[in-house]
């Protein structure tokens, strides 16, 4: 047998039962994990061809390297976002992938704890992915150059994409617990709602593949027998904060958006109006 395994009178410099302590857990409760091997991540080749697949298209689109450049990056930052608030709450290490023609996704290793805690998640590729628009406002800057603030743009046009409540968009997981707080069956119609109007957005603008994407999505949802996971569910206070955050979120993006535009306008309310112009039907 080993030292450890024999039993022994505590010496001198042993702790008395009495000091022992167990253990405190951790303070964002458990996370529960993935069925099956840990993921280990997207192939660096296959990442670096769906990269170039991905900024092929967005060159065909947009005919504009700094476009290209502003979406990659701001795609990268938003999701490493993501990575970050997922390893903080236990639910990592978190794995980013390129999907082509599409953007990208980060993968947990675990799924959330809380309800709350994938508002967290969700709300901080948005916030995070902000970020990314800091070094193409640096360039406008420094060079006087408009060009730059399409960047800008850019960034700021698919945070704040990513946060309409469609499912599988991050306002989808930010804003949905908190209808399905008041009652499940107001979650399943206002994201079904916005989502079906995602998807006659895109189609009307010429976008089929988003909109081909979010119809996929919206019809596996439809076959969800149940659509929020397991896990602990939100409380009213933790929905009014979800609320406030996804607001804060919105308006951030909104913000930054206007900051791109404002330089070639006279006022606020005119960036409003050609902010607004993006969204609309068949442009």
């Amino acid at each position: 047998m080993s030292d450890i395994d024999t039993p022994r009178r505590p010496g001198p410099w042993d702790p008395r039962p009495e000091d022992v302590r167990a253990p405190a857990p951790p303070a964002h409760g458990p996370a529960r994990p993935v069925d099956g091997a840990l993921d280990k991540g997207q192939h660096p080749l296959w990442a670096l061809v769906s990269t170039l697949l991905l900024g092929g298209l967005i060159y065909y689109w947009s005919g504009s390297l700094v476009i290209v450049a502003a979406v990659l990056f701001g795609l990268l930052v938003h999701e490493y976002g993501h990575v970050l608030a997922m390893n903080r709450l236990g639910m990592g290490p978190a794995r980013i992938y390129i999907v082509p023609f599409l953007g990208g996704l980060a993968k947990g290793q675990r799924m959330p704890a809380s309800e709350w805690y994938g508002v967290l998640v969700a709300l901080a590729g948005p916030a995070f992915g902000l970020l990314a628009a800091i070094p193409f406002f640096g360039a406008y800057l420094w060079t006087g150059q408009t060009i730059w603030l399409g960047g800008v743009l850019a960034i700021a046009f698919i945070n704040l994409i990513n946060l309409a409540p469609a499912p599988p968009l991050d306002g989808s997981k930010a804003l949905g617990p908190v209808l399905a707080r008041i009652h499940p069956m107001v979650e399943k119609v206002a994201l079904l709602a916005v989502g079906g109007l995602a998807v006659a957005w895109g189609v009307s603008n010429g976008s089929w593949l988003f909109a081909g994407f979010l119809a996929f999505a919206l019809f596996g949802h439809l076959r969800r027998g149940a659509w929020r996971p397991e896990g602990r569910r939100l409380t009213w206070g933790e929905a009014a904060k979800s609320t406030v955050l996804f607001v804060l979120t919105v308006a951030a993006c909104v913000g930054v958006g206007l900051a791109a535009l404002l330089p070639g306008l006279d006022t606020v309310s005119e960036g409003l109006t050609h902010g607004a112009r993006l969204f609309e039907f068949g442009r």
